[in-house]
């Protein structure tokens, strides 16, 4: 599943440019041109503001136009789960965005100083 694929896919059937969308969004361009291309992963809180500034659910982003042919159960449950986010209040959905963006960014972390670690031995 590649989510940038699947946000961009989105936009141009929107008829935005990315120009646009970065307005829309806030972020910067190159940022924004990274996430479209796969080169960074979005956090769950930018991944609701794109999907806000596209008018679309957040599950959108990840459903595209695909029949889910390519989705694995892991995916699927993941999708499930993010449906089931869409139903909290905005209170809840912003708690849960910065649990995970939380655990996220602590995996990246540890993966660079591991990364680090690794190239100093």
């Amino acid at each position: 599943m590649d989510i940038g694929k699947n946000i961009k896919a989105i936009r141009e059937k929107k008829g935005m440019s990315q120009k646009e969308l970065v307005n829309a969004v806030g972020l910067g361009a190159p940022m924004y041109s990274r996430i479209e291309t796969g080169k960074v992963e979005p956090s769950l809180t930018t991944l609701e503001k794109i999907a806000k500034a596209l008018n679309v659910k957040l599950t959108d982003l990840f459903e595209a136009d695909t029949t889910l042919d390519d989705v694995n159960s892991y995916d699927a449950s993941l999708i499930e789960k993010i449906k089931l986010v869409e139903e909290l209040n905005e209170e809840e959905k912003k708690m849960v965005f910065s649990f995970v963006d939380a655990l996220v960014g602590k995996k990246k972390l540890k993966d660079a100083l591991s990364g680090v670690l690794n190239d100093v031995k």
